[in-house]
């Protein structure tokens, strides 16, 4: 009934292919930092992975937001619940932090500041029971930057319930934690292919402080390899890149951090000449 205590697993550093492209805006985006209570984390060693990365990443991720203007929520289940307020969680999984009020705190390392919003947690989704739809739409706000635990329950619902209001969802596989390996990916996969786009802390990063061309055509083959998760050095010249893997979803990625780079391309243009050669010639041209 109670939640496992919870062995230690490496934080993915792959991440599933998306079904869309969607690119993450600091003007519309909103920061959801998930249960990240000590209460929850109790149940990981918190040396091992992986705990240490979560922290870390959600943590620079939380400087960024700061730095940006992102606004910032938390969840944050409450010890105060009758049987009737906690209703089924309470057959799932026994009675939560009633047990252990004074473990409520979010993470000392990743603390609320006093213009941050802390929600009270009362079901799995972050929009249960609460005013976080409200507070998005209220300020224009239509992308979900999600962190914390647990992947495949809290976090996933949240993501599903952002999508069915039209809100597209960013999935942090890297600053979340879950029960497992197994369970952190199928939430990944989940997300990825169904309510939501996955992806890395650098890559959110990267994409909220605002996109660049690259600089050299070395730099583009590191953009491509990492895009299809092989190394540099295979990638040739001229090779055709659909060949190697790269879709037409992850094409249309790149395409539009570029265009927010400032260049005019279309998909057409890089598919009828799908090799680095091309590639840079047509992004030097265009710069």
């Amino acid at each position: 009934m109670a939640i496992p205590k919870i062995s230690s697993y490496a934080m993915p550093e792959q991440f599933p292919a998306n079904r869309v492209s969607w690119q993450p805006d600091a003007k519309r985006a909103v920061l959801l930092i998930h249960d990240m209570q000590d209460y929850f984390l109790d149940f990981y060693d918190g040396t091992a992975a992986p705990i240490p990365e979560l922290i870390a990443n959600t943590r620079r991720i939380l400087d960024l937001a700061a730095k940006l203007g992102i606004p910032v929520v938390y969840t944050a289940q409450t010890p105060e619940q009758t049987l009737e307020e906690r209703g089924l969680l309470q057959d799932m999984w026994g009675p939560g932090l009633v047990a252990r009020p004074d473990r409520k705190d979010i993470v000392a390392a990743l603390a609320p500041k006093p213009q941050d919003t802390v929600l009270a947690k009362w079901r799995y989704s972050a929009f249960q029971r609460s005013n976080l739809l409200e507070i998005m739409r209220g300020q224009g706000r239509d992308q979900l930057i999600i962190c914390g635990v647990y992947a495949h329950i809290g976090c996933m619902m949240s993501a599903c319930d952002a999508f069915m209001s039209d809100i597209q969802a960013f999935f942090v596989g890297d600053a979340l934690a879950d029960f497992s390996e197994k369970e952190h990916q199928m939430a990944l996969d989940y997300v990825a292919q169904r309510c939501g786009f996955t992806t890395s802390t650098a890559d959110l990063i990267s994409g909220l402080q605002g996109a660049e061309l690259p600089a050299s055509i070395d730099e583009l083959r590191q953009i491509i390899a990492s895009s299809l998760q092989m190394p540099a050095s295979d990638l040739r010249d001229d090779d055709s890149l659909l060949d190697w893997g790269l879709d037409s979803i992850r094409i249309m990625s790149l395409l539009e951090t570029w265009r927010r780079a400032g260049v005019t391309l279309n998909f057409m243009m890089l598919a009828e000449q799908p090799t680095l050669a091309a590639w840079w010639r047509l992004l030097s041209q265009a710069a």
